[in-house]
């Protein structure tokens, strides 16, 4: 029994070396993936009737394992949607899982969900919407999203018992986030894509798409989704206008800001986000452009009782949850999981720490490094600017290059261990997409990711 518990403090102390070192390092080293053949040839078999070992197993990871993954806060990172967890964040994603807090319902878990409630708050007031609107956190914007039309469909539903045996049909735009469409097949129900011109919906292009249903398709029709913030190009629809349409037909307004939503924190762009206070429910995703680890999402509605209706469990061995003397907030019954771990709290600590005038400058940072690649491409000869920045995302094209140099230059910087910037397809044509989020990247970095492009 002493041997174990030596050894497990043996371990602690390497991990939390470890991780010290980690929290500590703005500049982590770009790991590269290796083929599983490889990792298994250097690592072996590491699960074993015996076990190898903490300190054994912890020493594969940290020398050859962690090596094979790139990290989403490397500040040469401008792939996908990357991101940039706080180093108090961090930490505290340490502490919420040392403390062992099962955030589903208040009886268990009040003190964390306190927490998470106010940083929710927070992401409410960004927003605009009426006092009463709240919201939960999620493991990311596709279970937000999920959640968030599920309670609509269930909305639609309670209208009408038709409704019922129809299936039912969503419009969104070509620029709506892929997990609009995953959602859908797992809820049965249909997308419908609205005709707009470079992924922006407009409420008189979704007035068009509504007006073009037959007759059988309008019952079916029980949600819009627009974007604020598309995650290939940073578009955000014309919010107002598509909030005039739906409240003029009746239709549940919901908004995916995962990629986008911080930017309602940024004063210079929050006029673009325009509408959005008359939504149904909203995604955004801390773990984006909010400094979050992942997995963190948020889902938030106008009318929470609508989302309990969708969403509570009934169960007996869950009743003594619902019982007046576990009186409190139950984040279970406003989305689609029981079982959830506070994924809130590093949020709350990292805002309750900075406070919410830093963030507001780390997010400006993003959308300005955006704008001053976008001068560097106009610049230079080499390059044609695409579109014009939106929000962090800049998209542009190396002239006479094919898609198969854009794939090779990719994969080039990755394997160097230099950047991860990846290209997309904008109108039919591969382009380089920049995504800046991470504050620490610098005027420097974008000069050394164009040099390779030359």
């Amino acid at each position: 029994m002493h041997t174990i518990d030596m050894d497990l403090v043996e371990m602690t102390l390497d991990v939390m070396k470890y991780t010290i070192d980690r929290i500590s390092n703005v500049t982590p080293e770009m790991g590269a993936p290796k083929r599983e053949e490889d990792l298994f040839r250097i690592v072996g078999q590491t699960i074993t009737p015996e076990g190898i070992g903490g300190e054994a197993a912890f020493q594969l990871f940290r020398d050859v394992l962690v090596k094979a993954t790139v990290p989403i806060d490397h500040p040469r990172h401008l792939a996908f949607v990357p991101a940039a967890p706080t180093r108090a964040a961090i930490m505290f994603d340490l502490v919420t899982s040392a403390s062992s807090i099962h955030g589903a319902y208040w009886m268990e878990g009040a003190g964390g969900i306190f927490c998470e409630n106010q940083a929710m708050k927070w992401l409410v007031s960004l927003t605009g919407l009426p006092q009463d609107s709240f919201g939960v956190f999620t493991s990311g914007g596709t279970a937000a999203n999920l959640s968030a039309l599920v309670t609509a469909r269930e909305e639609w539903r309670s209208r009408n018992t038709e409704n019922e045996d129809l299936k039912a049909l969503l419009i969104t735009s070509s620029g709506a986030h892929s997990s609009i469409k995953a959602m859908a097949k797992v809820m049965d129900a249909e997308v419908m894509l609205a005709d707009c011109d470079d992924e922006h919906l407009t409420g008189l292009e979704l007035q068009e798409a509504v007006n073009k249903l037959s007759k059988q398709d309008r019952k079916r029709l029980f949600a819009v989704v627009a974007t604020g913030g598309t995650t290939n190009a940073g578009i955000i629809d014309e919010l107002d206008t598509i909030a005039d349409v739906c409240g003029k037909e009746n239709i549940w307004l919901h908004v995916d800001c995962a990629y986008g939503g911080g930017a309602l924190a940024a004063l210079s762009v929050r006029h673009l986000f325009n509408g959005i206070e008359r939504a149904d429910s909203i995604t955004i995703d801390p773990h984006k452009w909010l400094f979050s680890p992942y997995d963190c999402g948020a889902v938030i509605y106008k009318d929470m009782e609508l989302a309990k209706n969708a969403h509570s469990q009934k169960g007996a061995y869950l009743e003594i949850f619902k019982d007046e003397g576990a009186h409190g907030f139950n984040p279970a019954d406003y989305q689609i999981q029981l079982t959830r771990r506070v994924r809130g709290m590093p949020l709350w600590f990292s805002l309750a720490m900075h406070g919410t005038n830093k963030y507001r400058k780390a997010i400006e940072r993003g959308i300005e490094l955006a704008k001053i690649a976008e001068k560097k491409v106009k610049e230079d000869e080499h390059f044609e600017l695409v579109r014009p920045s939106s929000l962090s995302v800049v998209l542009f094209k190396r002239k006479g290059w094919t898609p198969e140099m854009y794939r090779d230059w990719t994969y080039k910087n990755h394997r160097e261990g230099f950047a991860l910037v990846t290209p997309t397809i904008w109108n039919g044509e591969t382009v380089v997409r920049f995504c800046f989020i991470n504050p620490d990247t610098t005027e420097k970095d974008i000069d050394m990711i164009l040099d390779t492009l030359k």
